[in-house]
């Protein structure tokens, strides 16, 4: 799989960019602020409907416009997909498959397949749990792209069962704990239960698979620094359901656990949207005692990881590495150019040329004032 043309129209820095790719690495270079990362940006955003740097679509939109639109042109095994995104702040987003104007933006996932290093990944480690459940979810979905509407149906489910506690627990403190009525909260549990067992299973199968290559990655990036583990743990007791119905039994049994202090503080205790996923080196966990290096070794390690999950699935899918370089010592930054030089489609940002390794080598692009000029011959 790789990209074989990039347009933006109001994207970010860009009024207007065509931007033509060919398999194999390609590297963007040019100062900082120069609209680099713009470009891969874009690529991941067609790949998840999300960026790797802002939670809303608001900032993608370029200064003064009104939308954005994202056109690619995908090969697959042979086959070319163009695909068209357009955003507009505070409206639905629109998507288009081959000018057919007759789809959902979700239609699009699985059409381009990413897998996306950058500076952010740190977080992946140092972060809060909501930093790896989101790598768990995007990297189910890259997989399945049904899940996304399984995601999309529990965060639905969610938001109304939490606005019911909360009218509840204001009720309950207006009329001197006399609550709200209640009745249909038992319905809600049921959807509840219903897709966050689904979505929970799937992610217990997926850090199981994601163990072995997790160790493998880990051992190539960092030869001699430990064991890694990667371990899911569920927002209430017990052992972790080895099913689908079980975990919906299990969800249920917590729901009704903590009715009351649901109750009382208004949310949501227990489901997959509190749940963690603990990465531990040796013995210890490694948010909080991983030195700089080991955290940056154990999130590309994800990353990899992730990489190889995708490619045994068939379907290679393009490898981003967003100013990376510059944030490894020169023993990663080889290990790492050596791991992914043979992947069909490999784009780099780095600040200078010099940043690039040389097992990447391939076409150069010229970043500076909101051009984007091959410079290679």
């Amino acid at each position: 799989m790789h990209v074989a043309h990039l347009s933006l129209a109001d994207f970010r820095s860009y009024a207007r960019a065509e931007v033509p790719l060919d398999p194999g690495v390609t590297a963007f270079v040019g100062p900082n602020g120069q609209g680099k990362t713009n470009l891969v940006e874009a690529i991941g955003y067609v790949a998840t409907l999300g960026s790797h740097r802002v939670a809303t679509d608001a900032p993608l939109i370029r200064l003064g416009a009104e939308r954005a639109v994202i056109r690619t042109s995908v090969v697959d095994r042979g086959r070319s997909t163009l695909v068209e995104l357009e955003l507009t702040p505070g409206k639905a987003n629109r998507a288009r498959i081959n000018r057919s104007d007759n789809v959902r933006p979700r239609d699009v996932l699985g059409l381009l397949r990413t897998v996306l290093f950058a500076p952010e990944d740190l977080s992946l480690v140092k972060g809060d749990p909501g930093e790896r459940r989101r790598f768990l979810d995007e990297l189910l979905t890259a997989r399945a792209p049904r899940l996304a509407g399984v995601r999309q149906d529990y965060e639905r489910v969610l938001k109304q069962r939490n606005a019911l506690l909360k009218t509840a627990a204001m009720a309950r403190r207006a009329g001197g704990g006399k609550g709200a009525d209640l009745s249909t909260l038992e319905v809600w549990d049921g959807h509840l239960a219903r897709a966050g067992a689904e979505l929970t299973a799937f992610r217990i199968q997926l850090v199981a698979a994601l163990q072995p290559l997790v160790t493998a990655a880990y051992g190539q990036l960092a030869p001699g620094g430990g064991e890694t583990a990667l371990e899911y743990r569920s927002s209430f007791e017990g052992e972790l359901p080895t099913s689908r119905e079980q975990a919906e039994e299990q969800l249920l049994q917590a729901l009704q656990a903590v009715r009351k202090q649901e109750v009382e503080r208004g949310i949501t205790l227990v489901g997959p949207h509190r749940d963690e996923l603990v990465l531990k080196l040796g013995p210890l966990p490694a948010k909080g005692y991983a030195s700089h290096g080991e955290s940056w070794s154990f999130a590309l390690a994800l990353r990899l990881a992730s990489y190889e999950l995708l490619r045994a699935d068939g379907g290679e899918p393009v490898l981003i590495l967003d100013d990376v370089f510059a944030e490894l010592d020169a023993a990663r930054r080889d290990r790492l150019a050596e791991l992914v030089a043979d992947g069909e489609q490999v784009l780099v940002t780095a600040a200078v040329a010099e940043d690039v390794p040389k097992a990447l080598a391939g076409a150069r692009f010229a970043v500076s004032d909101g051009a984007v000029r091959r410079i290679d011959a």
